[in-house]
């Protein structure tokens, strides 16, 4: 009865043998060959069926031309990552016979496999319309993605042309920006396992991976996140406190007791800066994976990332204006090992220094070696005074060729790489001047007057009119505290020669100055996506706001002829560089007249009184 009763199992074929089948449809008889799909197709298909299946196509592959391009396609919409071991075991060997044989079938197994870089998708439909598509929190997910890797390394080890072929598919099926976070992190985390087995194709991933972070990045300015923050900040306030006005003080008192975590506290507020953190933390842990083996620190390894994340940069970042966070991923790298942070500043001046490269791309490099000075923890005073020395010294060379010409007068379309080295240079002085005069004050100062700020100041070009107002006014403070140059005349003609530009918007006339000639900015701006930046700000220089005792020590000069011990309490006297309270300065100009990314982070625009 229980047999009778029981539904047949599904082992049963139709229509002969594999080699039979195709040999009956060469010669135009069609029958058992759309059988033959049609239960291929069968989405109840059993394991037993797939594996007797697949066991006469590895047989019959020679069979499997172009002409049975249809058939192939169906085998190769077999659901076979989610079945028993027996069934990928076979899939797998199945894949190599069939790119070894047939290579016409290169390119739809790749295109196959590619397609599993995702998590499946939940789909629901409603009235012909798509109102759900969350990602399948699928238990198995971690090996199905190891499988598809396994059937990766295998078709390119039967095909060595693999990597040629596979490249444009990955840009291809290279998710949307707007596509779930765990769509976009499992993509990349997938493509960067790529470069593992198959390094020839590494530079081209990380360019792809970077074009796409970069879209994220330019398209999230830092502004934004930061409004977004405060709103979600807000939002959250505003629930907490009607929440607690509904539990009576012991209760409200209880729940304090008993701090929890809440898990938005690590989200991003804003949607794509929330996708841009994700990926950002994966490119990361990659970097360190690769150049760390078992713990230390493996030059090889290391270089020859870092020289695949150099061209990267050449190619893509250092021609984009405004991006925020991508650009980090050298400043980590950098971090590994002085020599490196020394290579790419050396990288970066020669790019400055070259006249056949575009203006403007002298004039970002010129911005990265200032911001990066100012910045990177792990650069010491010595390399700092080296790249001054370097700078100012081309400064100065450039004053003696421009100063007495037909152009020696105040223009940026004239001499922007000028003017940004005088504004990376001014950056700098700011951030690390208080390194170098410490230990012996006499002796720094000798340094620094060394420099001859005041030439560069004084000269014809004059670059106090083109940096931006609040590095101007930090640098000149600082200067006149110690009496290397006096900036303060030129400040105020400079200020009175500014014309006002009146620009017509929907609000009305607009009168305003622009105080951003260059439309320079700071690359290495404080990072503030949530979860990444756990990497970065523990080798990070972030700006200590000025307090009241600063800005009064920055109006009196130093005196010259102090004895040593005069030195040592002076110094005693400065704010010590406190690493674990730092405040995150304002915009460095006003927001009606900023530049389109504003300086979040920079030194804020401190006014400090003319003296008297």
């Amino acid at each position: 009865d229980e047999f009778i009763s029981s539904p047949p199992r599904k082992t049963v074929r139709f229509g002969g043998t594999l080699t039979e089948i195709l040999l009956k449809y060469e010669k135009g008889d069609t029958t058992d060959f759309e059988l033959l799909k049609h239960q291929l197709s069968d989405p109840d298909i059993k394991d037993a069926q797939i594996i007797n299946w697949l066991h006469e196509f590895r047989a019959s592959v020679a069979y499997l031309t172009k002409e049975l391009e249809q058939l192939v396609n169906i085998l190769l919409k077999l659901p076979w990552l989610r079945r028993s071991r027996e069934v990928v075991e076979e899939y797998l060997g199945f894949l190599g016979n069939l790119v070894s044989a047939q290579t016409v079938h290169l390119r739809p197994c790749l295109r196959m496999i590619v397609s599993q870089f995702v998590p499946p998708r939940i789909t629901i439909r409603e009235d012909d319309v798509d109102i759900s598509d969350s990602d399948d929190d699928d238990e198995n997910i971690s090996e199905n993605f190891d499988t598809c890797h396994r059937a990766l390394q295998t078709v390119a080890r039967y095909v060595p042309s693999t990597p040629q072929f596979l490249m444009p598919i990955l840009v291809e099926f290279f998710p949307f920006i707007n596509k779930s976070e765990r769509t976009l992190e499992c993509y990349v985390h997938n493509l960067l396992r790529v470069t593992v087995y198959l390094p020839t194709l590494r530079l081209q991933i990380l360019e792809l991976i970077t074009e796409k972070l970069l879209k994220l990045d330019v398209s999230t300015p830092q502004q934004d996140i930061e409004d977004a923050e405060e709103t979600a900040n807000n939002c959250a306030s505003e629930e907490k406190s009607t929440e607690e006005g509904l539990f009576d003080m012991e209760e409200d008192e209880d729940r304090k007791g008993n701090k929890v975590v809440s898990p938005s506290i690590e989200r991003m507020a804003h949607p794509l800066a929330e996708r841009l953190d994700i990926l950002m933390t994966i490119l990361f842990s990659y970097i360190k994976d690769v150049c760390h083996v078992n713990g230390k620190l493996d030059i090889s390894n290391t270089k020859d990332l870092y020289r695949d994340l150099v061209s990267v940069f050449d190619k893509l970042i250092l021609p984009t204006h405004a991006s925020c966070h991508v650009q980090y991923f050298m400043f980590y790298i950098c971090s590994f090992k002085l020599g490196l942070a020394e290579a790419f500043l050396d990288h970066l001046w020669k790019k400055l220094q070259d006249p056949n490269n575009p203006s403007v791309i002298r004039q970002t490099a010129g911005s990265y070696i200032g911001s990066f000075l100012a910045r990177a923890k792990f650069i010491p005073i010595v390399t700092v005074k080296a790249c001054l020395d370097l700078l100012v010294n081309w400064l100065h060379k450039y004053i003696d060729n421009q100063d007495t010409g037909a152009n020696a007068y105040c223009d940026v379309a004239l001499h922007g790489p000028f003017y940004s080295t005088c504004q990376a240079v001014f950056y700098t002085l700011i951030f690390r001047h208080k390194q170098l005069l410490d230990g012996n004050l006499r002796k720094g100062l000798s340094y620094l007057q060394s420099l001859n700020f005041e030439r560069i100041v004084m000269c014809q070009l004059n670059p106090l009119k083109i940096c931006i107002p609040s590095v101007v006014n930090l640098f000149a403070a600082i200067t006149r505290k110690y009496q290397l140059v006096f900036c303060y005349t030129i400040i105020e003609r400079n200020n009175r020669q500014f014309i006002p530009v009146v620009r017509s918007g929907t609000g009305g006339d607009l009168v305003q100055t622009c105080t951003n000639p260059l439309d320079s900015f700071f690359p290495f701006d404080p990072y503030i996506l949530k979860r990444s930046k756990k990497t970065i700000d523990p080798m990070y220089q972030f700006w200590e706001e000025l307090s009241a005792e600063d800005l009064e020590n920055l109006k009196k000069p130093i005196k010259k002829g102090t004895s040593e011990d005069e030195d040592d309490d002076f110094l005693k006297g400065e704010t010590p560089q406190n690493d674990g309270v730092v405040e995150i300065a304002p915009n460095s100009y006003e927001s009606n007249a900023r530049s389109p990314v504003s300086s979040i982070g920079s030194p804020a625009d401190c006014y400090v009184p003319y003296p008297l």
